[in-house]
């Protein structure tokens, strides 16, 4: 028996808001709460970054204001004051709200060229958001031109336009993130065999997009969507319903706001906080390895149905990085701009203090995750993936040959 999507979310505490997809046949809506969730793109951590979806409150109202830079259908924090049956560009047509954040609202809306549903992000009219509107707008072109058989599983953009000032992106209707349904599922995790295909599916995405000398940045389980969350109910001997499963496995990534090109500047700070890489944390400088890191972390929120680092502060992170890792070598410590996080060479941190305490009780080394032997080549590509030294790290086209995705190899040779 199937079950349409929630079309409601909200935010993770701590975390600024950032918009998702969601729906039954795919929107964008708030991101659900996640307990000490920090992220990078954050004004306060790093004035001179322009995130997509920067920390802000958001105000639903209906404010009309004439403040300079922003048209009368502009509430006073520059979102589009709009209405259901309100038809922008003379094509798309609002039929319902799906999210909002300080970056952006989104509303799906009815193509009337098409009759096909879309949902468009209306981008804050405010000339910080309308540059990074149309900067996002380009790489998802660049993406959309460079994939035209839409081959890999990346969003693809339908159209853009200008509204009364807005940066409006109009794009595929997609499912739940992979955080959403894991949190509608109870954060039951993923199984290996689950984790396989879905990876699979998401290196050869980023993996495009670094042949393409473009990092995405930012990749978390809120910017994975699937394709169709659609599912069936499981139940036990007394009849109580005990997981969701999917139907379809297929997935995209989404939120390209923060993307970068190699020959772009390379803002300091990076990625949203459980899946930021060492070298980010750390001032070191920071390449498309950095999605490498990111997506160890995603794959073993997969496997455990949580992050795998429950922190919001930097050193606390570092200090759970050494208890799942292993120590930080001394050469990046030694590199590092952040010597306050360094004394005598190692990590400055303090195991007899409570967090000390919390990481020694709750944090173990990676391979002690392991359930059985069987996940032993899931295990030694995390930490291939989850290695300090950017030198070091396996890339994503490497990855794509490691012997945990064997299996699927094989599904795919002819008989």
């Amino acid at each position: 028996m199937g079950k349409k999507d929630s079309e409601y979310g909200s935010w993770r505490d701590g975390d600024e808001p950032k918009l998702d997809y969601e729906g039954k046949t795919g929107s964008f809506n708030k991101l659900s709460p996640r307990s000490s969730l920090e992220t990078g793109n954050s004004p306060e951590e790093n004035s001179g970054l322009q995130p997509a979806f920067p920390a802000d409150n958001i105000d639903d109202g209906g404010v009309k204001t004439t403040q300079k830079g922003k048209s009368r259908e502009s509430d006073e924090e520059g979102h589009l004051d709009y209405h259901i049956g309100l038809v922008m560009k003379e094509r798309y047509e609002v039929v319902s709200t799906l999210g909002g954040g300080a970056f952006a609202k989104v509303v799906e809306c009815i193509d009337r060229e098409t009759e096909e549903r879309v949902a468009v992000k209306i981008v804050r009219n405010m000339e910080l958001f309308r540059e990074v509107g149309k900067s996002e707008v380009s790489v998802l072109e660049e993406i959309n031109g460079l994939d035209d058989d839409n081959t890999f599983a990346c969003v693809r953009m339908r159209d853009w336009f200008e509204h009364e000032g807005h940066v409006c992106i109009v794009f595929e209707l997609l499912g739940l993130s992979i955080f959403e349904f894991l949190r509608q599922n109870h954060f039951l995790p993923f199984s290996v065999e689950q984790i396989r295909g879905m990876a699979f599916q998401i290196f050869r995405a980023v993996c495009f997009l670094h042949r393409n000398k473009l990092t995405h940045t930012d990749l978390k389980p809120e910017n994975i969507l699937f394709v169709c969350s659609d599912y069936d109910l499981q139940y036990n001997e007394s009849r109580e319903c005990t997981e969701r499963k999917l139907r379809s496995l297929d997935l995209k990534v989404v939120d390209f706001g923060t993307a970068t090109f190699d020959h772009q500047k390379h803002e300091s700070l990076v990625s949203t906080r459980h899946y930021r890489a060492p070298e980010v944390i750390l001032d070191l400088g920071w390449n498309q390895s950095c999605d490498v890191w990111s997506l160890g972390c995603v794959l073993m929120e997969f496997y455990l149905g949580s992050t795998i680092f429950p922190t919001h502060d930097s050193k606390e992170h570092l200090a759970m990085m050494e208890k799942i890792l292993g120590p930080i070598p001394s050469h990046l410590l030694e590199k590092t701009r952040k010597q306050h996080y360094v004394h005598n060479g190692s990590l400055h941190w303090d195991k007899s203090s409570s967090s000390g305490d919390y990481i020694k009780k709750h944090l173990q080394p990676l391979k002690n995750y392991m359930h059985d032997e069987s996940e032993e080549d899931f295990f030694d590509l995390l930490g291939s993936m989850l290695e300090y030294d950017v030198y070091r790290r396996i890339t994503l086209e490497e990855a794509l040959w490691h012997p945990f995705f064997n299996p699927l190899r094989m599904q795919k040779q002819p008989s």
